[in-house]
């Protein structure tokens, strides 16, 4: 990987979570029967962000969205392949997922096997009404018939690329790179 391009800086991703927040509402009103799950590790970030603003939006101090953390480590269907351990965190889902319309919430999809792995976790806590996906960026070249819902960023990208998100919280800085 030789050349780096930045596709979103801290002032776009801010605005595109706002956009996605304006989405969510535009499809789910008051959300009184939403939460928002996020995927272990950047997906959480993510998830807290859109959390905030949908709460402020929707002046939701009395009732604000669930918000759970999900890890898939334990789901993914490549253990065999992998050179490395993958570090096992920990889920956080302290509300009844049956009652909800869930937002799996990723930073980056790509292939399809991350969400495969974070729908059969959350099965595992029973069967939300609905479970939608949001993403920041959407990079294309599925392996599998997943798409997202809601949308930050669509690229098409080749299999040697690599898109690294940042968030200010975890990695020091906002920003999406591309790497060729």
């Amino acid at each position: 990987m030789s050349k780096t391009t930045e596709l979103m800086n801290a002032t776009e991703i801010s605005r595109s979570i706002e956009r996605l927040t304006y989405q969510i509402i535009e499809n789910h009103g008051k959300c009184t029967d939403l939460a928002l799950v996020g995927i272990q590790r950047r997906g959480v970030c993510l998830a807290k962000r859109l959390k905030e603003m949908l709460d402020t939006k929707l002046k939701n101090n009395l009732n604000p969205i669930p918000l759970g953390i999900l890890d898939i480590n334990l789901y993914r269907d490549d253990w065999t392949t992998l050179t490395h351990r993958p570090a096992i965190n920990s889920s956080n889902i302290n509300f009844n997922v049956e009652e909800k319309h869930i937002i799996l919430v990723d930073d980056v999809l790509y292939s399809g096997r991350t969400i495969r792995a974070a729908l059969e976790a959350i099965l595992d806590y029973g069967r939300p009404k609905k479970v939608e996906l949001l993403v920041l960026v959407d990079r294309g070249r599925r392996e599998l018939p997943i798409q997202a819902d809601y949308i930050g960023k669509a690229l098409n990208t080749s299999k040697d690329e690599r898109v690294d998100v940042a968030f200010l919280e975890q990695d020091g800085k906002d920003e999406v790179l591309l790497k060729s």
